[in-house]
Order: C-alpha cells, then structure tokens, then sequence
C-alpha cells in the first residue's frame, strides 16, 4: 500500500513537469513566430513605400494664351441658285437628276427650239429685204452725197464739251439731266452735219428695227438651252421631261457647299473682342466628336433688338458633310495673350485654400505653390512659382506628396 503511493506521487510529478515544459515551449513558438511575422510586415510595408509611383508630365512653356467666345450658329451657302425657264417651251431633255453633281458650263435643260429657229429666219429675211432696199436707193439715187470731212468750229466745240461732260457723268460730277441736254444737242448737231446720214437712211428704211429683230430672235433662240452657271449639286427638281414650261417658271435649285458661311450670333458686349482674320471652331451635332475650322469673314455693323450681332465665318467643306440649314457650335478666337507661361488646367491643385502643381525633379516630386493669371478651358497662365522647362505632373499626382518618388510614364 505504501509502495503504490510513492508510484502515484511519482507520476504526478512527472506529469506537471511535463505539462510546464510544453507550455514554455509552445509559448516560446508563438512568440518566435509573432516576432517574424511583424518583421516580415515590416519589410513588406518598406518595400512597398519605396515602389515609385506612375506619373505622367508635361514641361511648362511659353505660348499664346487663346480666349475663346462660344456661340450658337447656322451653316448657310453663298452660292445657290433657282434655275428658271426664260423662254417658253416644251422641255425636250432635262439633263439632270436629282442630287447629281454638275459643273460650271454644262448642259442642264434643252427646250425645244423648232419655232426659235423660224422666228430667227423670218427676222434675218426681213433684215436681208431691208438691206437689200437701203443699198439700191443708195446706188441709184441722185442726191446721194458723201459726207463731208471738214467739221465747223462750233461742231467741234461742241464735240469737245461733249466728251468731256461725258466723262464726268460717267464719275458722278454732272447729273443725269444736264448730260441727256448736252446729248441730245450733240446728236443734232452731229445729224446736221452729215456724219450720221447713212444711218439715218437705214433708220428709215427700217434696216435697223430689222437687224435688232435678228439679235433678239437669236438671243431667244440661244435661251432655249440652259447651261450651269457654277459647279454644285442639282436639288428641288420641280418639272419633268417633256412637260411644257412658261417664262420665269421654277425648274430646280443649284447649290455649291463645297465651301460655307456659319452665321454665329454674339452678344453685343463681346463684338470688340472679335477681328476678322481670327480662327473658329466649328462643331456640328451631326459629327459630334469631329471639329471642323473656319475663320471669321465679318462683322455685321448692325446691332439687332435684342442687343446681338452676327458674325460670318467661312469654312471649307470639300468632303460635303456639312449641309445648309445645320445648327453648329461655334468657339471664335477673342481674345490672344502672347508669350505666356502655361501649364494645363489638370496640373493645377488647391491645398489650404492655395494653388499648387507637383514639378519632378531627380525621380522625387516637388510641392511647389503658384500664382495663376489668365485661363482658358485647357491652360493656366502661371505669374510665379516655376519656371520654363520645368517638368510638372498632370497625373497620378491627386494623393501625393513632397519628396514621394515617382516614375514618368508616357
């Protein structure tokens, strides 16, 4: 009995033993491995804050410093034409066809032309029988005298004022009135002395009436054809082959948008801002992300009712895509700043309520407050704070800070 309680006692005492050793040695693990695991961290943490970070910049230069005026307005073509029948007439061929490109010269329309070709025959008979009269009376009349060569003083005196009045009134020094006197005096003088009698006999005979029929036979006669008076775009046809037109009647529209006017509307307070010469952009809702470019033609002198004005600007259209009628956008250059330091709007931040940009410099960021002058929608003026060459980020800079190190992307 006594033996079994010394064994009892002894593997007691090995198992406290036991357990203490293995709570010592499993809390010595557990640090260690805290230990290691903080140093790892640690490190990680380091590595991780020395890793530079993306950036991308741009170097500050001088340049102009554009302000721009915006504007709604209108695209419109100088060059559009209603083509109209000038003589009447049954349409023997209309050459053309709706949205066909013509050029200057062409032949658009041709009438029918078989009664324009007798009138123009009938008129050149009577002219020949006229003719025909004149120089047989001519040849066998006794009182046919040549003209004779000397003139009066008084006729040339007269001549003399004549011409020169004439010249004047052509310059808008004499009247009309005063002119048609000194003219009508001339003539007489000028019948009187014999230099117009052969005229004046063909008048009589009726040779004259009769050839001025000969020329209008034969200008309406050539109205019987159409040719297109500039290069452009056939649109609006109104009438058919065939079908029978009267004078001044409406056959189709010609129109040239191979270069344009935009008609932009701008306040009164901003026309001294706006010179001819100067550059606009141009946008229009059919081609949204595309802008196009003009330059300002005129200034209308006339202020509207409701205290605006408009301003032409011209544009060049080779490819057609901008069409009469089309609303645009317009961004006219007002006012120019010449040889100023920029950086762009991007580059700028506020911090405390000033104004900064991050310059590189050795791979590490520098803080460096500004003071900013004149903007526009892309730039900065910048009055001090860098200088020209200095490389400032645009970004991957919104969380910096000074002295973080950096690397510049492109």
């Amino acid at each position: 009995m006594i033996f079994s309680k010394k064994i009892l006692t002894v593997s007691l005492g090995i198992l406290v033993i036991g357990f203490v050793s293995f709570f010592l040695f499993f809390q010595k693990g557990t640090n260690a491995s805290s230990e290691e695991s903080s140093q790892s961290s640690g490190q990680a943490e380091e590595r991780l804050q020395e890793r530079p970070l993306p950036v991308r910049v741009v170097e500050a230069q001088k340049r102009d410093l554009v302000i721009k005026l915006s504007s709604p307005g209108e695209a419109v073509t100088r060059y559009k034409v209603v083509i109209k029948a000038e003589v009447p007439g049954r349409i023997d061929s209309l050459k053309v066809e709706e949205g066909q490109h013509v050029k200057e010269g062409d032949l658009l329309v041709h009438l029918e032309e078989q009664k324009y070709k007798l009138s123009l025959q009938r008129a050149e008979a009577s002219y020949l029988k006229a003719l025909s009269e004149l120089l047989l009376e001519n040849r066998f009349a006794e009182d046919v005298k040549a003209p004779s060569s000397s003139k009066s003083s008084e006729f040339k005196q007269l001549e003399k004022e004549f011409k020169k009045a004439q010249k004047l009134y052509e310059k808008g020094y004499v009247s009309r009135e005063d002119f048609e006197k000194l003219n009508k005096k001339y003539k007489l003088a000028l019948i009187e002395s014999g230099e117009k009698r052969e005229e004046i006999r063909a008048a009589v005979k009726g040779v004259t009436q009769a050839e001025v029929d000969v020329k209008k036979a034969q200008m309406e006669l050539d109205k019987t054809q159409i040719w297109g008076p500039f290069s452009g775009i056939v649109c609006n046809i109104q009438v058919s082959p065939k079908e029978y037109v009267s004078s001044s009647q409406e056959l189709f529209t010609l129109v040239d948008i191979r270069k344009l006017q935009v008609h932009a509307t701008v306040l009164e307070s901003e026309i001294g801002k706006i010179e001819e010469g100067r550059e606009a952009r141009l946008r229009f809702s059919s081609y949204p992300s595309k802008v196009f470019k003009g330059r300002v033609k005129a200034v209308s002198p006339i202020v509207t009712e409701d205290k605006t004005c408009k301003v032409v600007v011209e544009m060049r259209n080779p490819e057609e895509k901008i069409k009469p009628g089309m609303h645009a956008e317009v961004e006219i250059s007002a006012e120019i700043y010449e040889d100023r330091l920029l950086v762009p709007q991007e580059a700028v931040l506020v911090r405390g309520g000033r104004k900064l940009v991050f310059a590189v410099e050795d791979g590490l960021t520098k803080w460096k407050y500004v003071d900013t002058g004149m903007e526009n929608e892309n730039y900065a003026e910048i009055l001090e704070g860098i200088e020209v060459g200095d490389r400032i980020i645009v970004e991957g800079h919104l969380t910096l800070a000074h002295d973080a190190k950096v690397r510049v992307v492109e």
